[in-house]
């Protein structure tokens, strides 16, 4: 098999969006300069970062000891990575002149052997490769090479590259099946996937090659990490002493990959080598790797992810626990993982157009991912609750990660800069082409350009998506020819219509699996107008997921909505849903930027008809009229703190 759409570069999109462009904007105005500055450790009040420190110290330009977390250059990558994907947008010449400065003190800092890492130069010298199972070093030169391919596809300089691509060839000679190699692999994946975008900037097969051993090897018997475990003296990084050997699917590395077939352990660990498995499936043609990827696909999407597009039900090890345990009030759902599963949707739907990658894909990015930012893009979730009780935040051990208002930095910052370099690539997401097929897999404002077959193809699409349904899509071809527009339809909408230049066309004669293809002679003008019907909708949960028993959640079009403290006061569990609910939905300009909000009439237990002296009783609960309105998950906690609930109680 191989790709059956290629993405299309991202200087051939320009998103122009009312919904995405703040963000976008957000990302190169605000977002961008911010962590420049927390990666430098001038945002006062936020947890130092040392990462800029820790460089200038491995290149001899300060003295000083390593601080932060074994893996801090990771940071600095993404960050590199968000600038690359702003500058191909929106050229900056003051910011491109910071990031040639920082791939200068890599290039200083960088051993002669191609060797980088700045804890194991700085604080470890010596110790390099003897603890993969915790020291992220492959992790991080993953998220190196990711951010200098970006770089490169920005600038065109290629000096990143060059820095990286020695890296890589390094590990080419460290890690194998030769008697002199490691034969190994990394406790955290993404190496994996970085050495396929190595192998598409350089063509060199080599890349393409090691990240199939690394994919190939994992799961093997005898376990790498416990032989490596017996080697270091049966120790960790994390904590002194003697511990017990690593918990092999915490690393989805307890079985070969390709006889998994539930996601276990670390979440982004898990989508991060899901990804790579989708990427060599389509080089190699490797069908088994395919199907495991559709198997784990499954896994996720039907039993073990939360509404919001979040996955990873438990802090433990930031972790999936099993099938259908989705906790609302203790859940993790780290903004990593969501961003993760993005990736692997979207390879998914570059090596098959099926609606529901790209639905999961939607889910996860307007609700999850959208919800992890603040308005201000200075404040962040790490963990993206469905339910916050502020006091259970601060008072309860099990729910201390659960936080009720966004953060200004982290410690172990993952998050925050991997946000800016998703929001920053966004365009890349949007479309994809085959010879003579044109894709749009999300509706977001945008003008694209490709070439299909011998014809060259402008896409501009406009809407106000996710608010109204109604999509237009202008078609240009630089002259007449005949192709294909797909148009997916999301799984949420019934009764999608459809029209080009006026005129209806039947969907259900041209859908398969989700798209709707139009193949006709295309002329400069010819217009599109996709209606998705949009309302207020109650959603349930399968039986099994107990956390929602009798209780149901409203979405709208992609967003699925909340209640918050701020709008329909305290002690969020006492309100229920009337039987037949109806909603009413009103465009507010004012309220969180301005939002489609939703209200309705229910119910709500009247605490005040309780006996205060009571900690139980046998009588009847009362209740009163409340009003309900929700709003969009992704904009909750914008309004300080309070709490907050997605599931809501319904009514007999």
């Amino acid at each position: 098999m191989s790709w059956s759409s290629r993405q299309i570069p991202l200087k051939q999109v320009r998103v122009e969006d009312g919904f995405w462009s703040p963000y976008v904007r957000l990302v190169r105005e605000v977002v961008i300069p911010y962590q420049w500055e927390a990666l430098n450790d001038r945002v006062p009040g936020a947890e130092p970062s040392h990462a800029i420190s820790n460089l200038l110290i491995t290149a001899g330009r300060k003295s000083g000891e390593f601080g932060g977390f074994v893996f801090q250059d990771s940071d600095i990558a993404k960050w590199l990575e968000a600038v690359a994907y702003s500058l191909s947008t929106h050229p900056n010449e003051e910011l491109e002149n910071i990031a040639d400065q920082v791939i200068e003190w890599i290039a200083e800092a960088q051993d002669d052997d191609g060797y980088f890492n700045t804890y194991f130069i700085v604080k470890e010298p010596g110790k390099r490769w003897t603890n993969l199972t915790d020291c992220h070093e492959l992790y991080c030169a993953g998220h190196l090479i990711e951010a200098a391919v970006a770089y490169y596809h920005a600038t065109g300089k290629t000096r990143f590259l060059e820095i990286m691509s020695r890296f890589a060839d390094y590990i080419g000679t460290v890690f194998g099946t030769k008697p002199e190699q490691i034969r190994g692999y990394d406790g955290h994946q993404e190496i994996e996937l970085a050495l396929v975008k190595l192998y598409e900037a350089t063509g060199t097969e080599a890349y393409l090659q090691l990240s199939r051993y690394f994919i190939d090897e994992r799961g093997g018997k005898p376990s790498f990490f416990h032989q490596e475990w017996e080697q270091r003296g049966q120790t960790t990084h994390w904590r002194p002493g003697k511990v017990p050997p690593t918990n092999l699917e915490y690393h989805q590395a307890h079985l070969p990959v390709r006889e998994q077939k539930e996601a276990v352990g670390h979440a982004v660990r898990a989508v991060y080598m899901y990804t790579a498995m989708a990427d060599l499936a389509a080089y190699t043609g490797d069908s088994t790797l395919l199907e495991a990827c559709r198997t784990l696909w499954s896994n996720i999407v039907q039993r073990q992810m939360y509404i919001t597009g979040g996955i990873g039900s438990t802090a433990h090890g930031e972790a999936f626990s099993f099938d259908y345990d989705l906790p609302n009030d203790t859940v993790y759902a780290e903004t990593c993982a969501s961003i993760g599963l993005i990736f692997f949707a979207n390879r998914m739907l570059r090596l098959e157009a099926k609606g529901h990658y790209g639905d999961v894909l939607e889910r996860a990015l307007y609700n999850n991912v959208a919800g992890s930012m603040s308005l201000d893009g200075k404040h962040y979730f790490y963990v993206n609750p469905l339910e916050v009780w502020p006091m259970a935040s601060e008072g309860n051990p099990g729910c201390k990660h659960v936080k009720p208002v966004r953060q200004p930095w982290f410690g172990c910052s993952c998050c925050p800069p991997n946000i800016a370099r998703l929001l920053a690539s966004l365009g890349e997401y949007i479309y994809t082409s085959s010879n003579d097929t044109i894709f749009t897999h999300l509706y977001i404002g945008s003008e694209a350009q490709t070439t299909l077959g011998a014809a060259q193809v402008k896409l501009k699409q406009s809407s106000n998506y996710p608010w109204e349904g109604r999509i237009q899509l202008e078609v240009t071809p630089e002259e007449a020819a005949e192709f294909t527009v797909a148009l997916r339809i999301p799984g949420w909408c019934q009764g999608a219509g459809l029209h080009i230049n006026g005129e209806p066309l039947a969907i259900e004669q041209i859908a398969v699996d989700g798209y709707a293809y139009i193949r006709r002679r295309w002329e400069a003008g010819d217009t599109v107008v996709l209606e998705l019907p949009m309302s207020a909708q109650l959603v349930r949960s399968h039986p099994r997921v107990r956390a929602n028993a009798g209780k149901a959640a409203i979405q709208r079009g992609p967003l699925v909505y909340c209640l918050e403290e701020a709008d329909n006061g305290g002690l969020l569990p006492a309100i229920r849903l009337n039987a037949g609910t109806r909603f009413s939905e009103r465009y507010d300009s004012e309220l969180l930027g301005g939002i489609v909000a939703i209200e309705t009439d229910a119910e709500r237990e009247d605490e005040s008809a309780w006996n205060t002296e009571a900690l139980y009783g046998t009588d009847r609960k009362r209740t009163e009229s409340h009003r309900l309105q929700a709003v969009p998950y992704c904009l909750w906690g914008n309004r300080g703190q309070g709490e907050m609930a997605v599931w809501i109680r319904e009514g007999s």
